[in-house]
């Protein structure tokens, strides 16, 4: 039975094939990815660009909605961008009409894997987006944060966890300090969700009631809290969020997830939400926790699929 180990190793680099070396980064526009996915045997892409956003007869009159604008900004600053084989020629990226080797078994990697990553962060105003494929004890990985410019990189298992931690580090936008939250709580997730329902509402006033209602189902460190404890912990989670990160793990093969795992970014940091179930109950646990933490966190779900 296979099994994925995520622990952090050195990494051992005798470089016998492009992927065996040590992590390697490339910067690619749009039009050059493009490019060199059409040179390495038209490899398909992890995503998918969507159509022209359309147009009625009253945007025509009346003015472009903002989201029509902002599809056309991103399509004119694309076409803007110079010609993808010139460019790729003057950084040597190709060399007598023909990819990079490397560059080509990178982006053969990402169309062709057999555990398939993909990670989305958002954080100081800035959201992105990182698909990282897996097969035979290599690791591509695409990242962008505006779809126009993407870093393509390439590298060992071994050099996964690494790699992972530096998706999950935190904006130098963002500022950090201390958090209403505990660094380990568990409660029901129907709590969570009428306090959060409650607050996004205006009405912060529920908290106190909803934490009434559920008294003593609120778990911290230390055992169960008080109402006040359980109630200014609620309004902590929503007042305090200021990013989140998804990752969704799946199985190549049955084409079908297998892991999600979600945290949130409170005022201190990053928290796991964790849903599980305790006595017929759904709860959720929340835990503070490093970007260095979410190799180990995904390893079960990785785990999981390459079986």
């Amino acid at each position: 039975m296979p099994t994925i180990d995520l622990t952090p190793t050195p990494t051992e680099a005798v470089a016998t094939t492009p992927l065996d070396a040590a992590p390697r980064r490339v910067g690619l526009t749009l039009p050059e990815l493009q490019h060199a996915a059409a040179a390495a045997g038209g490899a398909p892409l992890p995503f998918e660009l969507a159509p022209p956003a359309d147009t009625d007869g009253l945007e025509d009159r009346l003015g472009r909605s903002r989201a029509t604008t902002a599809d056309q900004a991103y399509r004119s600053a694309v076409a803007a961008l110079p010609d993808p084989e010139q460019s790729l020629a003057r950084r040597g990226l190709v060399v007598d009409d023909r990819l990079d080797p490397a560059v080509a078994g990178a982006v053969g990697l990402l169309a062709t894997p057999e555990l398939a990553l993909d990670v989305d962060v958002a954080c100081g105003g800035v959201q992105a987006k990182t698909w990282h494929r897996a097969a035979a004890g290599a690791v591509a990985s695409l990242s962008t944060v505006d779809g126009i410019v993407f870093e393509l990189a390439w590298f060992p298992v071994a050099a996964w966890p690494e790699e992972l931690a530096r998706v999950a580090a935190v904006s130098e936008e963002v500022a950090l300090g201390e958090s209403a939250v505990p660094p380990l709580v568990d409660l029901p997730f129907e709590l969570v969700d009428a306090a959060s329902e409650a607050i996004a509402n205006g009405r912060g006033d529920l908290v106190q009631v909803l934490a009434a209602r559920h008294e003593g189902a609120v778990r911290g460190p230390d055992g169960p809290l008080a109402q006040a404890e359980a109630a200014q912990l609620l309004t902590a989670l929503s007042g305090e969020a200021q990013g989140r990160l998804r990752a969704i793990v799946a199985e190549v093969g049955l084409m079908q997830a297998v892991g999600v795992v979600a945290w949130t970014l409170l005022a201190d940091g990053w928290h796991a939400l964790r849903p599980h179930r305790a006595a017929g109950e759904q709860r959720v646990e929340i835990r503070r926790v490093e970007p260095r933490d979410l190799a180990a966190t995904l390893a079960p779900a990785l785990t999981e699929a390459s079986r």
